[in-house]
């Protein structure tokens, strides 16, 4: 373990990154001497410490804990706290949540209403299964149904993305009465036996039976075979419905932003072309949305929206519960009525706690203007970025739009060779400098710049001062 850098995907090795901070200095320009740039001025003030330091933390958890798990970073962190935009580490550094927790934190880190929502709830009840009644639950689905389009009007509430495309998945087999699933190549939609099945990343994947599913060119505009034209992509899942299926399937599952593939953005007018494939396939449409929806994109409340269409289902995680172990899937009247010919039941999905965090998030990011705000802040990121890519080379691509962004690093712009070990070494240069971001796409050459969406312009000036200072530094 000493001697790897661990991502998700694999590992560099650590003579690979020697080499890069070793002669990067060599080839520093002028701006490299300049002094760092400085984290915007914030009036909180953490806590004194006094817990498990993290070089004791890791030595337990590589004993106790799956190997499996992975770390960001030569030396991991220590996250002890978080207010809004900002993480502080053991010894009281703060830092710069350009990753929120994997799009996790949508408000912010312990924003008050979310914390006081929660708390009140566990003062007085902190768990109910939907065997009886409560209000916490209706008075979330509610809330949650009014924000969906056309009839997506039934809620089945989970614990995570994963069990949501996992249930999605069912839906989609029983109402259609058929089995053959569509997915998207670069696609990750969870981490249980079914929804392995679905992503199409090679670092996310076992071998193990994948059942019936398909995958589909994704149509990337950066990397794709076929650039921005979504006809072409469109034709090839024909295509694939023509001859790799029996002509009739259960279902097809995008994201509109590929996250875990690297903040892709679906070439434009995809989906409406997909989408009338697949119903006159007999097949229903699912858009994952566990990273792009709650106004995210700026544009537009729910990424599919950018695309100008309307699922048979969606569904949502992450960003749903600020932090808490939270899902749904919405779906329509008639599709939600196939799962009540058997016993269909969650433990914890509705639990009344995270059924009241959901509700106060759903009322932080319309009180708080967060979709209008996430359109104004990451116009602004964006137009910067962009602005650094011309003096990079390394910037191969910048794209997304709102608080959804990827920045992909290549050594030869013509050939988009990905720049793997540059990213790693950049990863750490930026989290010295107080920034975190997170890393995506099959080689790990793509950061992912997705925010709490409490991010400010401040925050993003000196994001992008941070990155041009480690790049001009290599």
């Amino acid at each position: 373990m000493a001697h790897l850098w661990r991502r998700p995907g694999g590992s560099v090795p650590a003579a690979a990154l020697r080499r890069i901070f070793l002669t990067g200095g060599r080839r520093a320009s002028s701006s490299s001497s300049a002094a760092p740039p400085e984290l915007p001025p914030f009036d909180h003030v953490p806590r004194p410490y006094k817990g498990m330091l993290g070089d004791e933390i890791l030595r337990k958890r590589q004993r106790f804990l799956g190997p499996s798990i992975f770390y960001y970073y030569q030396k991991p962190l220590n996250i002890v706290e978080g207010k809004m935009q900002y993480l502080y580490d053991e010894n009281g550094k703060r830092y710069l949540d350009a990753i929120a927790g994997i799009v996790t934190v949508s408000c912010g880190h312990c924003h008050p209403d979310v914390v006081d929502a929660v708390i009140e709830q566990s003062k007085i009840l902190q768990h109910a299964t939907t065997i009886y009644l409560h209000h916490a639950i209706v008075e979330f689905a509610e809330a949650l149904a009014s924000k969906m389009p056309g009839n997506l009007k039934v809620v089945y509430v989970v614990n995570s993305g994963t069990e949501a495309n996992e249930l999605a998945m069912l839906m989609a087999r029983l109402y259609s009465g058929n089995l053959s699933m569509i997915a998207l190549r670069n696609a990750y939609h969870g981490g249980s036996s079914g929804t392995i099945g679905l992503t199409a990343l090679q670092t996310w994947k076992y071998p193990i039976p994948q059942g019936e599913i398909h995958h589909v060119m994704n149509p990337n505009p950066y990397r794709g075979a076929f650039g921005s034209d979504a006809v072409s992509y469109a034709k090839e899942v024909e295509d694939h419905i023509n001859f790799g299926s029996s002509g009739n399937i259960a279902g097809f599952i995008a994201e509109t932003f590929q996250g875990a593939g690297g903040a892709v953005e679906l070439a434009p007018g995809y989906l409406k072309l997909v989408y009338d494939m697949v119903r006159k396939a007999g097949g229903v449409c699912i858009a994952d949305e566990v990273q792009s929806g709650f106004g995210r994109t700026g544009s537009h409340y729910w990424g599919f929206e950018t695309q100008g269409v309307i699922p048979d289902i969606v569904t949502m995680a992450k960003g749903i519960g600020n932090g808490l172990p939270l899902g749904a899937v919405v779906t329509t009247p008639e599709i939600a009525q196939v799962l009540s010919k058997k016993i269909q039941f969650n433990t914890f999905g509705g639990n009344p706690v995270c059924s009241a965090g959901g509700l106060a998030v759903l009322k932080v990011i319309d009180k708080e203007k967060r979709q209008e705000h996430c359109a104004s802040v990451g116009s602004h990121l964006i137009e910067r970025l962009k602005t650094l890519q011309q003096k990079h080379e390394i910037i191969g691509d910048v794209r997304g739009r709102g608080l959804m962004l990827g920045v992909e690093f290549v050594t030869d712009r013509k050939e988009k060779t990905p720049a793997k070990a540059e990213a790693a070494v950049l990863l750490e240069k930026l989290k010295d400098l107080g920034v975190l971001v997170g890393k995506g796409g099959l080689h790990g050459n793509v950061f992912r710049i997705k925010p709490p969406m409490c991010f400010t312009k401040d925050d993003a000036d000196f994001l992008v001062d941070a990155l041009d200072y480690a790049i001009s530094g290599m």
